[in-house]
């Protein structure tokens, strides 16, 4: 069945915009709520959002239709969308509902569902949702009466519970004392949390973008915007940066001498650590599409075998479960540790990574020698329409031209968006000037075609 709601991490949109309303996040709460009451008599659902500022019209849209269906909901106020997985399962409700919309701007805003498990829920159960999102008439005989309405409550401690939990993931024979550390934390859901956490394990830190307003979210900060954090690092003398976005799922890295260090050379780092500590499940790692072709060569002469999926940590983590690998992601900071946790916590892999250079010894900039970051350029085509990109001919034409000239010496990758009228066009090549100019070929011929 086609879904209208659900893309590949929840529902997406501009904020007081369809889908992204008060009325559909009310329709949303008493879905849920619905759906979850049938498995279980006494249900509880935790709500948690960034700092976005529709954040606070939808999380309380939520709540009320929630608490309409007889269940009770629990609010964590501003959260990782990591912390709203850990808090879901720790606490024992059913459900969690996350509102963000992760590395966007502040317009826009996201609703996505996790189980109670801390996983995200299956396709099944997330059209059966979104069919009475979509026909909340079918619900109406459902009403309970006025005396068993759900109730409201503030989970008081949250971001403790949270943080203690990070803490559990991080040797206690280490500590990080001495290491000057700068956090990037996007003016998002990390802004208290991270600064915090580092104060705890002893570490000197140099807060960034701690200051959120409801607007100022991603605004030339957090994991896709890493110039301020570069500049800071280099002229605070830091051992290191650390860049999360809105939602701290991802996580980006700045060595000591300012150099951006991606998702690949980081998962390239703990894997080839792990292999080390023979705690590498079956020699696996899984990344998507999207991984350097250096990553994938890395692996090669590590003997490490690299799963590769489709574009978006639902499938990284299917891959992950199906291998019993224990570590995979995407070069965009997406990872997840599955010893740890459920889904990518940008945080936590920002611990790993620490503790591979606390325990070996060595400055960030040493270890990400281990692998060779091939050139690669992405560009985002907007566009009017998503039509399969093999029956337009003048497309398919470009790239299999250009997939010729590059033959064993790079690659090319054009997908569509899942949460945005975009297609990416990425190519790697083995200079910096065959990546420009193959990819602008691309995506040149894609804006005549489709592009808006």
């Amino acid at each position: 069945m086609a879904r209208k709601l659900f893309g590949t991490d929840g529902i997406r949109g501009v904020a007081n915009k369809y889908p992204i309303t008060a009325e559909l996040a009310l329709n949303l709460g008493k879905a849920v709520a619905y759906v979850f009451k049938k498995e279980s008599p006494y249900t509880r659902i935790i709500v948690g959002r960034d700092t976005r500022i529709s954040g606070h019209l939808l999380e309380h849209a939520i709540v009320s239709g929630i608490c309409s269906m007889g269940v009770d909901a629990i609010r964590v106020g501003v959260m990782t969308t990591p912390g709203i997985a850990y808090l879901s399962w720790s606490v024992r409700a059913d459900a969690g509902i996350v509102i963000s919309a992760s590395h966007n701007p502040f317009e826009d805003n996201g609703i996505k569902i996790i189980g109670g498990d801390g996983y995200k829920l299956s396709d099944e159960k997330e059209e059966q949702i979104e069919q009475y999102i979509l026909n909340p008439e079918k619900m109406e005989n459902e009403y309970p009466k006025p005396e068993n309405l759900g109730k409201a409550s503030v989970l008081d401690d949250a971001k403790g519970l949270y943080i203690g939990f990070l803490k559990s993931t991080f040797p206690k024979r280490i500590t990080l004392e001495g290491m000057k550390i700068a956090l990037d934390c996007a003016n998002g859901a990390s802004y208290k949390i991270a600064p915090q956490l580092f104060y705890e394990l002893e570490a000197m830190v140099e807060p960034l973008f701690v200051d959120p307003d409801g607007i100022n979210i991603n605004r030339e900060c957090g994991s896709q915007h890493v110039e301020t954090l570069q500049k800071t690092v280099v002229e605070k003398g830091c051992d290191i940066g650390l860049a999360f976005d809105g939602d701290a799922d991802r996580l980006i890295a700045i060595d000591e001498k300012g150099k951006e260090i991606t998702g690949d050379q980081i998962i390239a780092i703990c894997a080839n650590y792990l292999k080390e500590k023979g705690e590498l499940a079956n020699d696996a790692v899984v990344t998507t599409q999207m991984s350097n072709y250096g990553f994938r060569i890395a692996m090669k002469k590590l003997g490490i075998d690299n799963h590769i999926t489709k574009v978006g940590d639902r499938y990284v983590l299917e891959e992950m479960i199906e291998s019993g690998a224990v570590i995979g992601g995407e070069e965009s900071g997406h990872i997840i540790f599955l010893d740890y946790h459920t889904t990518g916590d940008g945080i936590l892999s920002a611990l790993q990574i620490l503790k591979v250079m606390k325990e070996k010894g060595k400055k960030l900039s040493e270890l990400a020698e281990i692998m060779k970051v091939y050139p690669q350029k992405l560009e985002n085509v907007t566009i009017s329409e998503k039509p399969d990109l093999n029956t337009i001919p003048d497309v398919k034409a470009v790239i299999d031209e250009v997939e010729a000239k590059l033959a064993d010496g790079g690659r090319v990758l054009v997908r569509y968006s899942g949460t945005q009228p975009l297609c990416r066009v990425m190519v790697e090549a083995s200079s910096t000037e065959e990546t420009e100019k193959y990819c602008n070929m691309i995506a040149q011929v894609i804006r005549e075609k489709i592009g808006s």
